[in-house]
């Protein structure tokens, strides 16, 4: 293991035998798997160096501090340095089709509940799009950014954080749980990292499989939350209560209330009472 100082990132990083031509895709998830001391966001470092031919697929760059973390829709990421799992995946989509976006960010989704779900036999859910749900509360989310040049989607960054022993969050934060507060116990995050990784490799491979995205979607509506339940949601300035049906392959959210209604990320805004 290799320590540097590159651009006021700290870093310690195991050197990939691979070349960057050639053999992205052989290459497995978490080789190599950079820890990062401090960074601005996982995601901001893996697409810098992706853009300067400097990683390739299965990079993987973990980190104890964000200081710009990044959430969905522009949302900041706060966590207490060294206490949750903060990374971002590089990933060689170049064998999926533009229409498996949805479904890249599903499996990463799935992977992430397949490593709490070691941990928490009950209750994980997966909220659309992509946060993780202990009941009620959310214990981690991902953020996907995609590398699309000329047209053809060649990479995705999949940025993954979860809250592992963080005890304390702010006011925004008020409705998020961590792994400690439902086990109990304290959980070495950079371990649990290199263990998603593995879960992550699964998927990824599942994704590439004949009907794969279907195998995923499939799987996502299985464990989404609030599946088949009635709920308060705000679209614009209307608020009205729907029935939660599923999503679609394109990642619309399908919800009933009289006729059905189809909704893009973002459009509509969940009221969780409680």
């Amino acid at each position: 293991m290799i320590g540097v100082l590159i651009n006021n990132f700290h870093v310690n990083f195991v050197k990939n035998s691979n070349s960057l031509a050639g053999s992205a895709v052989k290459t497995v998830i978490g080789t190599p798997f950079t820890h990062l001391k401090q960074v601005n966001s996982t995601n901001i470092y893996a697409m810098q160096q992706l853009q300067a031919k400097l990683a390739e697929h299965g990079a993987v760059f973990f980190a104890d501090v964000q200081t710009a973390g990044k959430g969905q829709m522009g949302k900041k990421w706060e966590s207490e340095a060294g206490q949750n799992l903060l990374m971002s995946i590089l990933l060689n989509v170049s064998a999926l089709n533009m229409g498996d976006q949805f479904a890249l960010s599903a499996a990463i989704a799935l992977a992430a509940r397949d490593l709490l779900s070691i941990y928490i036999p009950a209750d994980l859910t997966i909220k659309w799009p992509n946060d993780l749900y202990w009941g009620d509360r959310k214990a981690g989310g991902i953020l996907i950014e995609n590398q699309i040049t000329s047209g053809i989607w060649a990479y995705a960054v999949a940025g993954i954080g979860i809250n592992i022993n963080q005890t304390q969050f702010d006011e925004v934060q008020n409705k998020a749980v961590s792994l400690k507060q439902i086990t109990g116990k304290i959980h070495p995050p950079i371990n649990l990292a290199k263990e998603l990784c593995k879960k992550v490799e699964l998927r990824f491979k599942q994704l590439l499989e004949t009907d794969g995205s279907e195998k995923i979607l499939g799987e996502y509506n299985e464990v989404l939350y609030k599946k088949s339940q009635a709920v308060k949601l705000k679209n614009g300035t209307i608020s009205a209560v729907y029935t939660i049906n599923g999503v679609s392959k394109r990642g619309d959210l399908m919800a009933t209330s009289g006729i059905q209604h189809q909704f893009q990320h973002g459009s509509i805004e969940w009221i969780i009472e409680g």
